[in-house]
């Protein structure tokens, strides 16, 4: 299928954006896509009049506009599992003190999709929209685990281990058994593989055909929450996740 050229620059130009690069000058896009001004100014102006880039008046720099978070909200809004799974999340973020974690799989990458800070909760690296790895974090384990070989092998071809930390599962083998656990145990657990003195637990969410549709997730310090505590707190996400999963016309229970 032939790439359009201009589609292309200006989707470019969008990803160029986040919440480390809010706004960005006319030249700084020139160069980080290696195209002339006019090109750019060109595109910008057209994204502009669709209202996908604003420009800060006071600088003139670019930025994403309003018609993203207008779109963004249409998406989400579909995800039938997003409104549902909210009031779970909020009990379960008071039950356990922490935050819970909405996460649905997209492509090789999983995408915050809803949270729920809990009064305990000091982890801030979270945020809706956000895309995690799957390698390293718990929700991602629990999105690819109780797929088919087929289904998996395919999410891993050229999948790319990257060290996040010292406890990062860096190879496919070791990734391959990690899943092994977590369909024997129901859950996933992320050991400071994402985020150092950070563990996370996440459990699958079912749909009516039992197929795993998104996955929620509790954050927890190591500092402050010990192995007996996370033992008790993965008995209640199982159970939050069978009643989400539930709702969601799932009558098999999770294991």
């Amino acid at each position: 299928m032939p790439v359009i050229q201009s589609v292309d620059r200006a989707l470019r130009i969008l990803d160029l954006f986040d919440e480390h690069t809010p706004e960005l000058k006319i030249t700084d896009i020139s160069n980080r896509l290696e195209l002339h001004k006019s090109t750019v100014h060109s595109l910008l102006k057209t994204l502009l009049n669709h209202g996908y880039i604003s420009q800060n008046p006071d600088n003139g720099k670019y930025g994403l506009g309003m018609k993203l978070f207008e779109r963004g909200n249409y998406v989400i809004q579909s995800l039938d599992v997003r409104g549902l799974s909210k009031k779970y999340l909020m009990d379960l973020s008071v039950k356990t003190g922490q935050t819970a974690h909405l996460v649905i799989l997209d492509g090789k990458e999983g995408v915050y999709i809803d949270k729920v800070e809990g009064p305990m909760a000091v982890i801030l690296y979270s945020k809706i929209g956000k895309r995690i790895p799957l390698h390293c974090s718990a929700v991602g384990k629990a999105l690819i685990a109780f797929k088919n070989q087929e289904e998996i092998k395919q999410i891993l071809n050229e999948y790319d281990y990257f060290k996040q930390t010292e406890f990062t599962i860096t190879n496919e083998a070791e990734f391959l058994h990690e899943l092994q656990q977590v369909q024997s145990q129901g859950y996933a657990v992320d050991n400071q593989e994402n985020e150092p003195g950070v563990r996370c637990i996440a459990a699958p969410i079912r749909n009516h055909e039992n197929k795993v549709i998104a996955a929620i997730s509790l954050s927890t310090l190591i500092a402050r929450v010990d192995d007996a505590q996370l033992e008790i707190f993965s008995k209640q996400l199982k159970q939050t996740a069978f009643q989400l999963s539930e709702q969601m016309g799932n009558g098999i229970p999770i294991s």
